[in-house]
């Protein structure tokens, strides 16, 4: 009985001593022939009683049929013998015979062994000889023609000159089959698998280099990419439009190499599952990987390049591929390709900024603009609490021009009332012909040049108002919305400022810094860093000739004709209009007094108060004064242009002997008589005139004050009297009043009698003219003239308003 097995390769042997397995076959053959009434036959000779495959030069097939061991033909075989008594000839007792297929009826116990076949050869040489196991080597030799397989049965011989005596079993039958042919010669095949192998790597590459190609993107390049990419995108752009089209084709022509490269490769390593493995690894690496992480990078090259292998395999599968893209086209529409909305191209900027050549400031700009639409004027505009603003009622003195000017800004909103309620705009460029001194009113100038104010809503967006500004309108605008908090009816509440410089601001994403701003940002508050000392425009004006107390031109001018023409001490023949108005303009002149009403009979009320010294004079001009006067303390009120304390400026003179008058005496009248007012221009605030108020009230004076003369003397001398009132004047309210004392009155009179004095030629000091009209009048009692002041109120004639004055 012969035993087949396969797997073990050549040179394999079996372990140190005895088989276990052959012993007990050889046992169990002699126990069968006792049971068969045989004698047991003494062997002089090697017992075969089996064999298997051991190795082949060829691969066999995976299945074989009844275990019979199958071969190919043209192969060499290594078949392990088992047996009893193996030697180093036992392949002269072996051999193979021919025979026909086995089937189910066939009997062994019938078969005899047949000639002898020249078709298996053992080879004349053993390996790894045993006792009981010897490897012997058989060459298998071509089928003949039409043949495609072959059946043998191993033979044995006890010994020389014996009988060749068959083994039982189909484990003794060796089959050979015929060798399958390849599909084309071996060369051919290689180079072709390689052929395949760069075309699966172009039809990957291309799918995943044009298809990232959307038309979108080409037409960029077109337009502004290098000569080389403008004439690659020229070359693509044509099918790249037909995307579907295109990609059903490289798809088709990649499945169509993939899957013949597996083929080709099975039949050429002749095991499936290296074809596989094969097929796998080379398409993975060199089909994939390598020519997309190429075309990735150069798709747009790549795909110029190959532009007619791509066009070819569009024509090669347009059978196939056209019909299913135009299914394609009318199922998921036409390709637009790639189209960023805006905030995906802010995005897109942001995150390619490492590898553009765009400068941040550039980026800066491109993302402010596409911002501007998602942005509203709320958001960058300047809160009212820190805008600079000016009330309508302001004059426009040096002071108030002044703090314009050190603002820095050239637009000013100007309000009425309360800060929210603004009215009008003021261009610095308006105030080119205004004259501080002139003390203008704010309204004037708002009226005369009425500039539009420009409101628009906090939800306005950025882009909207951009366009408003571009209009030419205004470069201003106050920021309102509708409050419909709490009760009552909606109103409009102004919420702050916006400005052309804010959009442009928001637009380039960097804030514009001039020399007079003082933050860099009005949101954070930052203060600019090299922020310049404040400037200082007190160098234009006389600090030492300012006046305390600010009145509008109008009024001043009201005062001045007032005093020149009712007032006789204040009238030409005494001081010149000249020399009054700078009187009046002094700093110390006007002043001002504010009512307490909670202690009303306060000593800064009393102007006058009666039997007390007073050296000036005083005319009223906004406000009311009580009159207390007379033995039986009579009591009257006066308002608006009344005046007082005439007297005082001139008292009557007592002669005083030229002995007595000191040497002292003689300088401080020498010094006054040097003494001039200096020219001021002094700012004053707004007030009007209380046009209600009686022109008419003013202090009688009957008689004429005091002789004047051209000696300076005389007009020193009347400087040691001193005026005693013999009434009391006291403040009902806030006053503004001109208060002008015996020393600035006695520099007056001096200054217009040396203006109205001739120059000498040679340059000395001009002389007084003494030969100068003397007015004299006797001195009345004041007390009567203020009751006549009383009296007369409504049969004096009025004078006219400060607009008819002006």
């Amino acid at each position: 009985m012969a035993l087949s097995s396969r797997g073990r390769l050549h040179g394999g042997g079996e372990a140190g001593g005895p088989p276990l397995l052959p012993l007990l076959l050889l046992l169990w053959s002699l126990l069968w022939q006792a049971a068969a009434g045989k004698e047991t036959p003494v062997c002089s000779g090697p017992l075969i009683l089996g064999m298997r495959l051991e190795n082949t030069s060829q691969s066999i097939p995976d299945i074989q049929e009844f275990g019979i061991i199958q071969v190919l033909e043209g192969s060499e075989i290594y078949l392990r013998l088992y047996g009893m008594g193996m030697h180093a000839h036992v392949y002269e007792l072996v051999s193979f015979s021919e025979v026909v297929q086995p089937n189910a009826s066939f009997n062994w116990a019938n078969a005899t062994c047949p000639e002898k076949t020249q078709d298996l050869e053992v080879e004349p040489h053993l390996h790894e000889i045993r006792n009981t196991s010897a490897v012997v080597s058989v060459r298998v030799q071509k089928l003949r023609k039409g043949e495609h397989s072959k059946l043998y049965v191993l033979c044995t011989q006890s010994g020389p000159g014996q009988p060749r005596v068959r083994l039982e079993g189909n484990d003794a039958l060796i089959q050979v089959l015929e060798e399958t042919p390849r599909l084309m010669p071996l060369w051919f095949q290689i180079c072709l698998i390689f052929l395949l192998l760069v075309l699966s790597g172009m039809f990957s590459g291309l799918n995943l280099g044009l298809m990232a190609l959307d038309p979108m993107e080409l037409r960029i390049v077109q337009n502004c990419g290098t000569e080389t990419e403008k004439r690659y995108a020229r070359k693509i752009e044509p099918i790249r439009r037909k995307g579907n089209y295109l990609l059903c084709s490289l798809l088709l022509g990649n499945v169509l190499v993939n899957t013949t490269l597996t083929i080709l490769l099975d039949d050429l390593i002749g095991s499936g599952l290296g074809a596989v493995i094969a097929s796998t690894s080379g398409i993975v690496i060199f089909g994939e990987i390598v020519p997309q992480a190429m075309c990735s990078r150069h798709g747009l090259a790549v795909g110029a390049n190959t532009i007619i292998l791509t066009k070819f395999f569009m024509l090669l599968t347009f059978p196939l591929s056209f019909p299913i893209s135009k299914i394609l086209d009318w199922v998921l529409g036409q390709e637009i390709g790639t189209v960023y909305n805006r905030e995906k191209l802010v995005e897109m900027l942001k995150i390619t900024e490492p590898y553009n050549d765009l400068v941040k400031e550039e980026l800066n700009m491109i993302q402010g603009a596409l911002e501007l639409r998602t942005k509203t004027v709320e958001d960058v505009m300047t809160q009212l609490h820190d805008c600079f603003m000016i009330n309508s009622d302001a004059i426009l003195d040096f002071n108030t021009m002044s703090e314009i000017m050190e603002s820095g800004y050239t637009r000013i909103p100007v309000y009425e009332e309360e800060r929210s309620n603004i009215v009008d705009i003021l261009y610095v460029k308006d105030l080119a012909f205004v004259d501080p001194d002139d003390c203008t009113t704010l309204k004037t100038i708002t009226k005369f040049y009425n500039h539009p104010v420009h409101f628009v809503f906090h939800d306005t967006k950025l882009d909207a108002m951009l366009e408003e500004f571009k209009k030419g309108k205004s470069h201003l605008a106050i920021v309102q919305k509708v409050n419909n908090e709490g009760e009552g009816d909606p109103f409009y509440e102004v919420l702050g400022l916006v400005t052309l410089e804010d959009v442009i601001e928001e637009i380039i994403k960097s804030e514009i810094l001039d020399e007079s701003d003082m933050y860099t940002d009005n949101r954070t508050k930052k203060r600019v860093n090299n922020q310049k000392n404040k400037r200082d425009f007190s160098a234009f004006k006389d600090n030492d000739t300012e006046s305390k107390v600010k009145i509008s031109p109008q009024l001043l001018l009201a005062a001045h004709r007032f005093l020149s023409t009712e007032v006789n001490q204040f009238t030409p023949s005494f001081i010149s209009e000249k020399i009054l108005l700078r009187l009046l303009k002094h700093r110390d002149v006007i002043q001002e007094l504010k009512f307490d009403d909670e202690n009303k009979k306060a000593p800064q009320h009393f102007l006058f108060t009666r039997n007390k010294p007073a050296d000036y004079f005083i005319l009223i001009l906004q406000g009311k004064v009580e009159v207390e006067a007379g033995k039986e303390n009579m009591k009257f009120e006066t308002g608006p242009f009344s005046y007082y304390g005439v007297m005082a400026l001139n008292p009557t003179i007592t002669t005083t002997p030229p002995a007595i008058l000191d040497r002292q005496s003689i300088q401080r009248a020498s010094l006054y008589s040097k003494v001039s007012v200096s020219e001021v221009r002094s700012p004053s605030h707004m007030s009007n005139l209380n046009r209600s108020a009686s022109l008419c009230y003013h202090e009688r004076s009957d008689s004429i004050s005091s002789t004047f003369s051209g000696s300076n003397n005389q007009i020193n001398s009347s400087a040691g009297c001193q005026y005693l009132s013999d009434f009391s004047v006291r403040a009902l309210m806030d006053l503004q009043y001109i208060k002008i004392t015996r020393l600035q009155y006695q520099n007056g009179l001096m200054a217009s009698r040396l203006e109205s004095c001739p120059q000498s030629p040679d340059g000395s000091p001009p002389k007084l003219d003494t030969t100068l009209p003397v007015k004299e009048a006797p001195t009345p009692n004041e007390v009567i003239s203020l009751l006549n002041e009383k009296n007369c109120q409504h049969s004096k004639t009025n004078h006219s308003s400060p607009d008819e004055v002006v």
